[in-house]
């Protein structure tokens, strides 16, 4: 790093580690209008200037310890890593895809700037990982997002030219979060920095070929090293010359005078892409409250022919392109305004969840929607699958965004919004159903204040005391209460409920109980 900053700069750069590092929290606008979240909320927050719904907040404040945590009002996250996102200039309607996902946070970023419309597909390699980018998704709301478990070069085919944004959240060596995880510095070796390299090379060649014309990539590491940083650009550019780099202000810029010896290979870049680079951003922690991050935006125009891509695809696995057929096909039935297909088979519906195996072709089978139907029609004021296709493995139910390709033979975790189970004649809604709802578009529900003391007894899994008077719902409506109800906190659906005789049965899952 002194070599890199020179020793006046590295001084700052050093003195920055024996400061305290600051926390941030991003408010899920997907769920709470930021205007109204700051009205609502019980912490001292001070905004983060790069990202409208980001905001720091005070070590001794415990955000993770309120039930609007559980409400997936707004993601713990620190404040540099908010700033990929935003420039993606995200648009609702767009197809987005999130290529290392795991744990979520940018991906729940890219669902509230959606607003639920459009596709979101969200990918890790790592499916230990999946499980918490799952969990996150549904924490938070977000109904249009499907969950893949892939190599991205398998992804390639089924979704060539398709998506209009991309983020490449690069594994990296992780220098820029040495302060806030100190682990992270015994983990380091030289030797890293190369392997980081070679595989950023490979996904940015793969995003390439799944980029629409017009569209956009941002690229981003929380590392220092021009290895993995200004030279994956520059070579990026020479290799893609339909790319450019889209010059981002506000923060410092990258650094050309890196493209060099000891670090980068000597005259290696064309003097076109080391002054492209400039237009590249650094976040410094002498320079910003918040880790150290690189950035850059690259747009495609739209002079990218079928050669080019072509041969951008060879380069990122040329071969290993996946099978490309939808992921859920067979008979079809009406459901509200959206498609069902019932997808059964003998492979089970758990490993779907989980993301072992590959979704399978399903055989046209007869599913029953009735009993769908009727929760529907008890439950809901709105229809909030309309414009998306139902698809169903074995027994559990999902509502998947309009417009996708073909996924058969990838690993498919979540092909949409999991809205619950068929089982034996019943449906049983989901927990991420719950979360995906708003109070709006429920029949029938209770809304405790986050002061009631019952609000943290349903988080905790216990059974609650409540009135027929307290359950929201429809003035003609005549009959008793009983049955599922949409439990709330201040009006923010955090799970389901079951009402008989003044008593609220808890369906809060055991997994997400407040310990």
């Amino acid at each position: 790093m002194i070599d890199l900053l020179g020793i006046e700069e590295f001084e700052h750069f050093l003195a920055s580690y024996e400061e305290p590092r600051v926390y941030g929290l991003r408010v899920n606008t997907g769920k709470v209008e930021r205007s109204e979240f700051l009205e609502e909320s019980p912490f001292q927050l001070t905004a983060v200037p790069w990202v409208p719904e980001g905001f720091y907040y005070e070590e001794g404040e415990r955000p993770g310890k309120h039930p609007y945590y559980h409400a997936g009002l707004y993601y713990i996250q620190e404040p540099s890593a908010m700033a990929p996102v935003e420039l993606l200039r995200i648009k609702p309607g767009e197809k987005v895809l999130d290529l290392c996902a795991a744990p979520g946070g940018k991906s729940t970023q890219i669902a509230a700037k959606l607003q639920g419309v459009g596709v979101l597909v969200v990918n890790d390699i790592h499916s230990d990982r999946v499980k918490a980018l799952v969990k996150n998704l549904e924490l938070l709301g977000v109904r249009n997002a499907v969950v893949l478990n892939e190599k991205p070069e398998r992804m390639l085919t089924a979704f060539e030219g398709y998506f209009d944004k991309i983020l490449i959240d690069a594994p990296c060596s992780g220098e820029g979060m040495f302060r806030k995880e100190e682990e992270m510095m015994g983990q380091w070796e030289r030797h890293s920095v190369q392997e980081f390299a070679a595989m950023q090379r490979e996904l940015l060649g793969q995003a390439a070929v799944m980029l629409a014309p017009g569209g956009r990539i941002v690229y981003s590491t929380c590392t220092f090293s021009p290895e993995e940083n200004e030279a994956q650009i520059a070579e990026f550019l020479d290799k893609y010359p339909a790319f450019d780099v889209v010059p981002i202000e506000g923060f410092s810029p990258g650094r050309p005078a890196w493209l060099r010896e000891p670090w980068c290979e000597a005259d290696a870049y064309s003097e076109k892409a080391k002054a492209a680079v400039a237009g590249t951003a650094r976040l410094w922690p002498h320079k910003l409250r918040g880790e150290g991050h690189f950035l850059a935006v690259l747009g495609l125009g739209e002079g990218l022919g079928a050669g080019e891509r072509d041969r951008a695809g060879s380069s990122a696995g040329e071969g290993e392109r996946a099978e490309s057929s939808r992921a859920s096909a067979g008979a079809s039935a009406s459901a509200g305004a959206a498609d069902f297909v019932a997808a059964a088979g003998k492979r089970s519906s758990r490993q779907a969840l989980r993301g072992k195996g590959r979704a399978e072709a399903p055989p046209s089978t007869g599913v029953s929607l009735e009993p769908l139907e009727a929760f529907s029609g008890e439950l809901l004021r709105s229809e909030p699958f309309a414009l998306r296709r139902l698809v169903c493995y074995g027994e559990h139910a999902y509502a998947s965004p309009a417009g996708l390709p073909e996924l058969h033979g990838l690993k498919v975790v979540r092909p949409g919004w999991y809205i619950g189970a068929l089982h034996r004649g019943r449906f049983e809604p989901s927990h991420a159903l719950a979360m995906g709802l708003r109070l709006r578009e429920a029949k029938r529900a209770l809304s405790l204040a986050s002061r009631d003391e019952r609000a943290l007894r349903y988080l905790k899994g216990e059974t609650l005391e409540v009135a027929e008077s307290e359950i929201l719902r429809d003035p003609e409506e005549t009959k008793a209460a009983k049955g599922y109800c949409l439990v709330c906190i201040d009006d923010h659906p955090v799970g389901w409920g079951k009402w008989l005789d003044g008593m609220l049965k808890n369906e809060y899952p055991p997994g997400w109980r407040w310990t």
